[in-house]
Parts: structure tokens; C-alpha cells; sequence
């Protein structure tokens, strides 16, 4: 069969476009270059596979499908009619349209997607399922300055939804961000890791999964399983490719929380994780809490900052994290992620903002401790 390439991107969380352009380069895939908002990359199927199946830090890998000059709607009928629907979308399937316009004559979103669906279903010569329950296909409209660039998303539910976080804590951090901010950190599975306040454990469940070198898309499925030319022969070989890098074990993770019913759901999470018994969680307040005996490792943690605390409570909080920080042998890397910052301030400790990033649309620094 013909090796086909084609353009394709990760979405990130902004502030995760460079580790997951570094996550691309270890793959060795190619093309690789960072823009706003991910990274563009290409190759064929298995590279679309590879993507998928191993970037920890990607929102959604989206096939790029074509790009339209056109300032009508007849236009952008006409042209859409020849794209190569029927490489990805089976007779049947939905389109679900997400539209953004910027300076163009074309801004009426709902004309848009009404448009393209309409093409895409003259050119696959079938008409749309009924069943609401039926196949859905993502996709992605950018038009700008009259050009409109359509994407296919071939990821399905976002990748953060490993399938492992079915108990949550407040606040809690995506998994692909917790990755991310692993990697920001230089953590590579190398050295302890230590979540002081663990919540639901993305932190420790990541940095597991990290360290055992487990792929996070291996026990989900995708997008692309649905479309005309997918090769499971490929993605299982793919799948024992992936086994076959696993390690059996891996450095200190440990982690505490005073609220014992969250705890329990970071052990929930753990197992479903595959992971639980590389992880030593304890029910402990940060008081209670003392120093790694370990040499060196990296200390990270998403203290609350929500309305569930008072103000003066979340002071007590952050006062507390900064004197347990400054207890720890000075060789430990220590960090910690908040949006406020008036309460990083509160830690008392000489800081650096390592990183602007956002988690469910709240925008967040990353603090390092000097």
C-alpha cells in the first residue's frame, strides 16, 4: 500500500507546546514545528497512531483536511465537495462543526457547518444516520482572511480522559497538564516524586505511568477506529510495541492529602491505573507531615485555591506549604501550581513563575522554589 502522508497537529493547553513538540521529536516524527496553540507535525498512519497512543501532553491530534479560498457560500460548497471525505468519514456519519471566523466575509458559523455537511454528504452519496447514538466526526473550522482551513479530529473524547480518573477531587488538574508539568520540570521518572497535598493523585498516577514508560492511550479507544481506513493490525502491533517498553519498577512515589475520602479515590484511581502499588499514599495533614530521607527528588503539588476555603484559611494553607518546603533538604526540587499570585506570595518562600498555563480555562503559574 502507498505511504501516504498528511499534515497533521496536537492541540495543547497553552504553555504546553514546546514538551509536547519534545514528546513528537522522541517519537521521531516529522515536520515538527510549535504554534500558537500545539504543534503541526506530519506523516501517515502510523505516525497519526504513534500520536495518540503516546503524547501525554496533547489535547487532540486533528488530521488537517484541506484549506478553502472562498468568499461565498456556493464556494465553499463547490470546494468542499472535493475533499477527500471518504479517506476518513464512512457514508452516514455526523458532522459536528466547530467554527471560529476571523476577518472574513463567511461569519454566520451555524450557515457554516450547515454547509459542509450538506457537501460532505453529496460527496459520500449517502444521507445522514437518524440515530442520535450513531458515529460522530469532529470538525475543526478556522476561517480566516476568507481562507477556511478544515480539520478532522481524529482523537474522539480528549486525550486528558485516559480512562483511569473516574474519582476526582476539587480543583483537580487535567492529566495531561499534570504531565506536562512534570516534563516543564525535568521530571523523568529519575528521581522521587512527592505530592504533599495528592487530592485525586494525577500528579503520582502521571508521574507512574512516566517513570513504567506506560503509553496513556493504550486503554482507550479513538476517533479513528471508525474511519474507512483503519488498520487494527497496525494499532495492535503498535499496542505490543508499546508493551514491550514498560518497566517494573520505578523510583519513590509518595503522596498525602488530610482528607481521607479523596485519598481513597487516588487509590481508586490508581488501580484502574494499573499502578497502585508503586504509589505509598498516607491520610496525613501537612503538619504531620515529614521530610524524604531521599537525597534529591521533586516535591509538586496544586494547593487549593478555590471558595471552598476562607481567605484566611487559604493563608494558613500556603503559609504551611512554604514551612514544609523550606524543611526539606535544599538538593529536593520544590513546586507548586496556583492562579493567585497573592497566595504563592503567602508561602513566604523566594519564588520563580516557571510557566503560564491553563487548567479547565483557569489560568495558573508554575512556582518554583529558588
Amino acid at each position: 500500500m502507498k505511504k501516504h502522508n498528511q499534515h497533521f497537529f496536537a492541540a495543547t493547553a497553552p504553555g504546553l507546546e514546546e514538551v509536547c513538540a519534545s514528546e513528537l521529536v522522541v517519537l521521531g516524527l516529522s515536520g515538527i514545528e510549535v504554534v500558537a496553540g500545539g504543534v503541526e507535525f506530519s506523516g501517515a498512519l502510523r505516525e497519526l497512531y504513534l500520536a495518540n497512543l503516546w503524547l501525554r501532553t496533547a489535547s487532540r491530534i486533528l488530521v488537517r483536511l484541506g484549506e478553502l479560498r472562498c468568499r461565498d457560500f456556493p464556494t465553499l460548497y463547490r470546494k468542499a465537495l472535493r475533499l477527500p471525505w471518504g479517506r476518513y468519514v464512512k457514508p452516514g456519519t455526523r458532522l459536528k462543526v466547530r467554527a471560529t471566523c476571523r476577518r472574513s466575509r463567511l461569519q454566520h458559523t451555524e450557515r457554516i457547518a450547515a454547509t459542509l455537511s450538506e457537501a460532505m454528504v453529496r460527496a459520500l452519496g449517502g444521507a445522514v444516520a437518524d440515530d442520535v447514538d450513531g458515529m460522530e466526526q469532529l470538525v475543526v473550522v478556522a476561517m480566516e482572511d476568507d481562507v477556511c482551513r478544515l480539520s478532522l479530529d481524529s482523537s474522539g473524547e480528549l486525550l486528558h480522559r485516559r480512562g483511569y480518573r473516574q474519582d476526582i477531587g476539587p480543583a483537580p488538574l487535567r492529566e495531561t497538564l499534570a504531565a506536562g508539568i512534570l516534563m516543564l520540570l525535568g521530571w523523568q521518572g529519575d528521581r522521587p516524586l512527592l505530592d504533599p497535598m495528592c487530592g485525586s493523585g494525577t500528579f503520582l498516577v502521571e508521574g507512574a505511568m512516566l517513570a513504567l514508560r506506560r503509553s496513556p492511550g493504550a486503554r482507550r479507544e479513538f476517533a479513528f477506529m471508525g474511519w474507512p481506513r483503519y488498520r487494527p493490525g497496525l494499532w495492535n502491533a503498535l499496542l505490543l510495541e508499546a508493551d514491550r517498553q514498560v518497566r517494573d519498577d520505578c523510583p519513590p512515589l509518595l503522596g498525602a492529602d488530610r482528607d481521607g475520602t479523596v485519598l481513597e479515590a487516588a487509590r481508586r484511581n490508581a488501580r484502574r491505573a494499573g499502578v497502585f502499588e508503586h504509589l505509598a499514599l498516607q491520610p496525613l495533614e501537612l503538619s504531620q507531615q515529614r521530610p524524604s530521607v531521599a537525597p534529591a527528588g521533586l516535591a509538586i503539588c496544586n494547593p487549593p485555591y478555590g471558595t471552598r476555603l476562607g481567605r484566611g484559611e487559604l493563608h494558613d494553607t500556603y503559609r504551611a506549604l512554604g514551612g514544609f518546603y523550606r524543611g526539606m533538604p535544599p538538593s529536593w526540587q520544590r513546586a507548586f501550581v496556583c492562579p493567585d499570585q497573592r497566595l504563592a506570595i503567602d508561602t513566604g518562600l523566594p519564588l520563580a513563575l516557571l510557566a503560564n498555563l491553563q487548567n479547565g480555562g483557569i489560568r495558573i503559574g508554575l512556582y518554583g522554589v529558588k
